[in-house]
């Protein structure tokens, strides 16, 4: 099976000796997203703001993989504090619609660059 690099300016550069996303066949499977702005590389500082980045982030290398937030099967949340569970939600069910992505999320003792939540996902090309 061959697979593809994706790249794209429009989420934060890896910092690390990893891919923003890898596509295999018609799979395309993203990297934890932290909530960081793309041009600036800052963290906001509320556990919403990070999620809306975060999914912004996630939904930027999937375009650039030819998918989109629709055709997510999967995603990872992981939360520095499962009491911002809800908080996380909310911003969550704006990205997403019936049928739900399966999800698992769980609380992590810490993030890179201390971050509140990321997310990963795995989606279908069509």
């Amino acid at each position: 099976m061959t697979k593809k690099q994706v790249a794209t300016k429009k989420a934060p550069g890896a910092i690390g000796p990893y891919s923003q996303a890898i596509v295999a066949g018609n799979w395309v499977y993203t990297s934890g997203q932290l909530g960081m702005d793309p041009e600036t590389a800052e963290l906001p500082g509320s556990v919403q703001e990070q999620a809306r980045q975060s999914l912004n982030n996630v939904k930027a290398i999937l375009e650039e993989a030819g998918a989109s937030m629709d055709q997510v099967v999967k995603t990872t949340v992981y939360l520095k504090d499962m009491n911002d569970f809800a908080a996380v939600n909310e911003v969550y069910s704006t990205f997403f619609t019936e049928p739900y992505p399966a999800r698992s999320a769980v609380e992590v003792a810490r993030l890179p660059k201390d971050a509140l939540v990321e997310i990963e996902v795995v989606a279908r090309k069509k």
